[in-house]
């Protein structure tokens, strides 16, 4: 999953993408309100961090500006405000969840999973189809019986699919998904990533469709 996050305190900052990122998570940071706009323009995000005092306003003027504009990314605010009013306010916003601050950071990841499993209207992290078994939160893959090891992303990268069979990803929009804003990567580090995870699903009844020009599908045979 790819997370935007806002906030201003660099060490902070810093402690949330390393835990998100063991989890496999791509993190793009964000430390004033003008960036985050920005980065909102240029990508999509799974999930949006959200802190609220921001050197250049307030997080509230990014939360309901998101909300105007019909975006359903989910956000979980991060807050020093601990008065049940300003919690109220925040959800009332469009806020999906809060973290007081400090918070613990397993919590944190906790919660990020939670949100991600509401948002995409399942009870559970595990996704089945075709003689396929991913559970991204664990990082397991199951092929019928057989357990198979991805690297990270690789993992992303099906995830991405076997959530949405049948839609065509380009090479660019799987870059955006797959790496963060300040990471080089090239088209031919998708053509590797696709590559490799086509001889991971071959005893599957999941194939990786090439339509030259347009990108990749997820087909269920």
């Amino acid at each position: 999953m790819k997370f935007l996050l806002v906030e201003d305190n660099i060490e902070l900052a810093n402690a949330v993408s390393a835990r998100l990122q063991l989890d496999g998570h791509v993190i793009d940071h964000a430390d004033k309100i003008e960036d985050a706009m920005a980065f909102m323009q240029t990508g999509e995000y799974d999930l949006i961090l959200l802190d609220i005092m921001l050197p250049d306003g307030d997080g509230r003027t990014f939360l309901k500006h998101h909300r105007s504009g019909k975006n359903d990314t989910p956000v979980i605010v991060l807050t020093a405000r601990s008065q049940v009013s300003d919690r109220i306010s925040l959800l009332d916003l469009g806020a999906d969840d809060y973290m007081t601050k400090p918070f613990d950071h397993e919590e944190l990841q906790a919660r990020c999973r939670a949100v991600l499993r509401r948002n995409a209207g399942h009870a559970q992290s595990i996704t089945e189809l075709g003689g396929v078994s991913l559970d991204p939160v664990a990082g397991r893959l199951s092929i019928g019986a057989r357990a198979v090891t991805l690297r990270n992303r690789e993992l992303r990268l099906l995830e991405l699919l076997i959530n949405a069979p049948g839609q065509i990803f380009s090479k660019a929009k799987l870059a955006d998904r797959l790496f963060s804003y300040d990471e080089d990567v090239s088209e031919n580090a998708i053509e590797v990533y696709i590559g490799r995870l086509r001889k991971h699903l071959e005893p599957s009844e999941l194939r990786i469709t090439t339509l030259r020009g347009l990108g990749y599908r997820l087909d269920h045979e």
